[in-house]
């Protein structure tokens, strides 16, 4: 039997006209207008639709997709949803949310697993098959951007440069390393020392002035050097740098945002994993024992620099976490020293004052 309903508006869905209709609540839901049925809805195939408040608003699935009902009127809303047992099921109820909240946690989940585990074992896999030609082009740029950010002061005086340079090659040569790896000191009280891509080793003159012998710079710089052997530079610019430094390393581009985010990535904040860290600081202990000279007074150099300068964020520290832990290795691992100084007492000063423009003799 056929049961009269109240008013209701109607859109077909195949134009804009806003029809005022009638329903009838039968084996279906009958939509009138004018004693003429316009369409016939199963209750199973309505479903609840967005709505402002007061309105139920109602579409159905074998309907054309744009369809809708509008009603006003409590009880004619009312006895439809007395028929439509399936009405909210395509809407985020419990079971539509708990399917959300675990979908986002799934690819939350996902993201970490990509950023902790996907991006470094993409950049393990991918740094050795990147040309060296290209990573001394992302090194020319990276270290004009570095000598704009500091004033491009590179000390330069004579004596000094003479020390810094023999010492530099004396950890050069006891490693293997090849001679055109190139160095220099900047003039910066910043107390730091970092490796860029294609052999490019930079000491800042702050960490000069806070070292007491030449055991203790040469520790650091072997450090970095180790850097440079294992191409941590590059690596960590592909791990920081993900799909933008890739996209301009397939178009050959070195000159934007990869070289941006390395400079701004190595200056500010400088972290490299802590196996390359580990593998950096055994490159030095050997480095440092094959030329017969003790690994500790690195370890007490960043000990010293931490100490003092932990809250400066473009510290030593910021590059070299654990510094404790690290001492105590080097420690455990110390020789004698079995072989002459590095440097005589006069290269030393020498080093020492390579920044400033009127050393004393």
């Amino acid at each position: 039997m056929n049961r009269p309903g109240g008013s209701a508006v109607y859109f077909d869905g195949m134009s804009n006209k806003r029809r005022a209709v009638t329903l009838g609540f039968a084996d279906t839901m009958e939509i009138n207008e004018d004693g003429q049925t316009l369409a016939a809805w199963a209750y199973a195939d309505i479903r609840r639709a967005d709505s402002p408040v007061g309105t139920l608003r109602l579409s159905c699935l074998t309907a054309s997709p744009l369809a809708r009902l509008e009603l006003r009127d409590p009880a004619v809303a009312a006895e439809l949803v007395s028929r439509c047992a399936r009405l909210d099921e395509d809407l985020p109820g419990r079971r539509g949310v708990a399917a959300i909240v675990g979908w986002s946690l799934a690819a939350t989940a996902s993201i970490i697993a990509v950023v902790l585990f996907g991006v470094p074992l993409a950049a393990d896999r991918l740094t050795p098959l990147v040309p060296e030609a290209f990573e001394r082009r992302l090194g020319e740029v990276a270290e004009g951007q570095v000598k704009m950010l500091f004033g491009g002061k590179v000390c330069d005086h004579a004596a000094g440069q003479q020390a810094f340079a023999k010492l530099v090659n004396a950890i050069r040569e006891s490693a293997g390393l090849d001679p055109s790896v190139q160095s220099g000191v900047l003039s910066t009280p910043i107390p730091n020392a970092f490796a860029l891509p294609g052999g490019k080793v930079y000491l800042f003159d702050g960490l000069l002035a806070k070292a007491e012998n030449a055991d203790e710079i040469a520790g650091v710089l072997a450090h970095e050097l180790g850097h440079l052997r294992n191409r941590d530079s590059l690596r960590g610019l592909i791990h920081d740098g993900g799909t933008s430094f890739l996209i301009g390393l397939l178009l050959g581009d070195v000159t934007g945002s990869g070289a941006l985010i390395f400079t701004s990535r190595t200056l500010v904040t400088a972290s490299y994993s802590r196996d390359a860290e580990q593998n950096a600081d055994s490159f030095a202990i050997d480095a440092m024992h094959r030329l017969g000279r003790p690994a500790q007074p690195m370890g007490e150099l960043m000990f010293r620099v931490t100490g003092k300068e932990g809250d400066s964020g473009l510290s030593i520290v910021s590059s070299h976490p654990l510094t404790e832990d690290r001492l105590a290795r080097m420690s455990r691992e110390d020789r004698p020293a079995s072989g002459p100084p590095l440097l005589t007492p006069e290269e030393w000063r020498a080093l020492k004052s390579i920044c400033d423009p009127n050393p004393r003799p």
